[in-house]
């Protein structure tokens, strides 16, 4: 199933170019159908309803289709915890803080804002340690293509608080629970945990990429 999700992932790109540069009338109105068709293709592949997919895909009509960005904070506590939050529209599941990037704010800046608001802890952001390509790594599948950054930060100030807009509890999880609690694997993977736990003890190492 993953490819053919991809490729109408790839057909939805190809038509989204397609429309952007063509300027033949009929070429446009076959470009159309291909992305309807895409559409209802990634509907079927991931049950995201189709009135939720097409807004999103039509929103970037005229421009080239490119990944969007995720951004997560990577705040560590000694060698062995990591600050995690439940996502209440994930069933309570855990992930890093962060979300998509937003306009008009670097990646430092959005992992900074989504951790205060969804934590409460005041962060200074420090280096970038991985940039994932979702598509190879064991997310669930979704209509969208998606790059991920995670940038370590470090705790200034600020205090823990639970249930701020999307969030359930927010802690430390220690890297031995990390096998035992369930992820929201839509934003984070425990093997994506365990990558990102090597930099506590080598954290001079190049960042990951793909």
């Amino acid at each position: 199933m993953n490819r053919i999700l991809e490729a109408a992932k790839r057909l939805n790109a190809l038509a989204q170019a397609g429309l952007t540069y063509s300027t033949n009338a009929y070429d446009l109105e076959r470009f159309e159908e291909i992305r309807a068709i895409s559409v209802e293709m990634l509907n079927e592949l991931t049950d995201e309803p189709i009135e939720k997919i097409a807004p999103l895909f039509a929103a970037g009509e005229g421009e080239y289709p490119t990944p969007k960005v995720d951004i997560r904070a990577v705040v560590f506590r000694g060698d062995d915890e990591l600050l995690m939050v439940q996502e209440k529209i994930d069933g309570l599941k855990w992930t890093l803080p962060g979300g998509w990037a937003d306009v008009g704010y670097t990646p430092s800046e959005v992992a900074v804002k989504e951790t205060e608001e969804e934590t409460g802890l005041h962060v200074k952001p420090g280096r970038l340690l991985a940039v994932f390509d979702k598509r190879v790594h064991p997310h669930p599948p979704q209509p969208w293509y998606v790059y991920k950054f995670f940038i370590r930060c470090e705790v200034t100030g600020g205090e823990i608080r639970t249930g701020i807009h999307d969030i359930g509890e927010v802690r430390w999880v220690k890297r031995e629970e990390l096998s035992h609690i369930p992820l929201s694997t839509d934003r984070v993977t425990a093997s994506q945990l365990e990558m990102l736990f090597t930099f506590v003890t080598n954290p001079e190492a190049p960042a990951l990429c793909d």
